[in-house]
């Protein structure tokens, strides 16, 4: 009797890699979109004394009620619209799949995009369908629609702005995406707070239309707490995918305190932006190096030679991403976190250091 994985798991679980974390013990770590900044000490202190009152001996709030309404006003999230809360977007993006998973169903996505879209329909069994990007990393508005009316899709993901490319997709043709989709179109703005922008506004005009977010690149990633903001018959539906007590006490407890310092975070998040302006024209300075625009916290670029260079700058304590073999749209291409001044500035220095054309 075989008794070895392969004659119980399914084979297309068998056929993919597990997602992947690198290990960067000791290095200038700019390869997870994070934020660089920590919490001043009134605030941790606080956090450490609301941590020491928490209940752990009790199952959390099932709903988060709390949570959910300081994510409303921290968020201007509309009140007509109600907010479904996951244990990351990860797990939101896998509610959503399995929610629509029906017999011969298909998950559309853009290429490249957010390499969990794709992964999580072969998690759960459903057919993906990506529509490659423009040259420029826009949307083909036309090759879309074509898929929309060839496949018929149950759920469509588009990433707003993108990643790995860092663009803001035109707004009005998500919009269009929306009015030509039979199922559930899901923007995922989890840079929101460094775009400007948010389709937030359109849901009301668009009933099959929902508005993902996280907590994770506002300086929370430890937390792993995404939302999905959008009409209450969806997300009524939605809601008996998420397991009991999804969001833990100290989730609940430490996000609900800091939300409570929208200043604190804005201004985080516009030293982000200053720093991704600054290094964006750094990079556009160099010989031989081609940035990328980004409405995100990271950048984008295409360099000669891109797993040396990537290798080089690891042998510096650089770490950074390698997109490169990820898809034929982003051969010769690296992305970095936009991190604070001073890790920048490291790596700025060891990439002139990598790249020979770079002086």
């Amino acid at each position: 009797m075989d008794k070895s994985p392969a004659s119980v798991i399914r084979e297309e679980i068998r056929g993919i890699a597990a997602y992947h974390v690198p290990d960067s013990t000791g290095m200038v770590k700019l390869d997870a979109m994070e934020n660089p900044y920590g919490l001043p000490s009134d605030l941790t202190q606080e956090i450490g004394r609301l941590a020491a009152q928490a209940g752990l001996n009790r199952y959390p709030d099932p709903t988060a009620r709390a949570l959910k309404v300081r994510l409303r006003q921290a968020m201007q999230i509309p009140d007509a619209m109600e907010i479904l809360l996951g244990n990351g977007s990860d797990e939101l993006i896998q509610m959503l799949a399995l929610a629509v998973n029906k017999p011969g169903a298909v998950l559309l996505g853009v290429e490249p995009s957010f390499v969990m879209f794709r992964m999580i329909a072969a998690f759960v069994g459903l057919r993906y369908v990506g529509v490659p990007l423009t040259a420029d990393f826009g949307l083909d508005l036309s090759a879309l629609q074509e898929a929309i009316r060839a496949h018929r899709p149950a759920l469509t993901f588009l990433a707003y702005p993108n990643n790995p490319t860092g663009n803001l997709f035109d707004a009005a043709a998500v919009e269009r995406v929306a009015e030509v989709s039979p199922g559930l179109v899901v923007v995922d703005e989890a840079y929101h707070a460094f775009a400007g922008k948010s389709l937030l506004p359109q849901l009301a005009r668009h009933p099959n239309l929902l508005v993902m977010r996280t907590l994770s690149k506002l300086g929370l990633a430890g937390l792993r707490l995404g939302l999905l903001i959008g009409r209450v018959e969806w997300l009524a539906e939605l809601d008996k995918l998420r397991l009991p007590y999804n969001i833990n006490v100290l989730t609940q407890t430490v996000a609900e305190c800091v939300l409570s310092r929208g200043d604190l975070l804005e201004k985080q998040a516009a030293a982000i932006r200053s720093e991704r302006a600054r290094v964006l024209g750094r990079l556009a300075a160099l010989h031989g190096i081609r940035p990328f625009p980004s409405d995100a916290n990271f950048i984008l670029f295409r360099v000669a030679n891109a797993n040396t260079v990537f290798a080089t700058l690891k042998a510096h304590g650089i770490l950074i991403k390698n997109v490169s073999g990820s898809h034929p749209m982003l051969a010769e291409c690296l992305r970095v976190t936009v991190g604070a001044p001073e890790e920048n500035e490291r790596f700025l220095e060891a990439l002139c250091a990598s790249v020979p054309c770079a002086a």
